[in-house]
């Protein structure tokens, strides 16, 4: 019985470990929705405003690859690079969570998988 209950706790740490996934792994889910990121037209993207008050830059700045503060709450913002941030687009759930967030924020309406997929890509360029 108490092996039972052991392996099933080895095999639920499994399937965290296996539906873990890279920053490389969510950019091949865009592209394959969307098709070739640009880091060119991401960086782009990333320091633009769209028709709203805020750009991506407004609050994780250029480079993002240090903490830096929110601009209305202070909060501090952990790096969005990968390369400064080992965690950041580890989750996918988390990472759509907050794109929904801050393209609502920055455009009035959620990214599409290309947008994700540009911005993406030019993040994990950043050193």
């Amino acid at each position: 019985m108490l092996w039972k209950l052991f392996s099933g706790f080895i095999l639920m740490g499994l399937a965290l470990v296996v539906s873990a996934a890279t920053p490389q792994d969510l950019l091949k889910s865009y592209e394959a929705q969307s098709g070739k990121a640009s880091p060119a037209r991401g960086e782009q993207f990333f320091n633009a405003k769209h028709g709203k008050e805020w750009s991506c830059a407004s609050c994780h700045e250029n480079p993002p690859n240090h903490d830096t503060k929110h601009i209305v709450t202070g909060k501090v913002i952990k790096p969005l690079a990968p390369s400064a941030n080992s965690a950041r687009f580890t989750d996918e759930a988390k990472a759509e969570k907050w794109f929904k967030r801050n393209c609502n924020d920055v455009l009035a309406r959620d990214c599409s998988s290309q947008e994700k997929a540009d911005v993406l890509s030019w993040l994990i360029t950043v050193k």
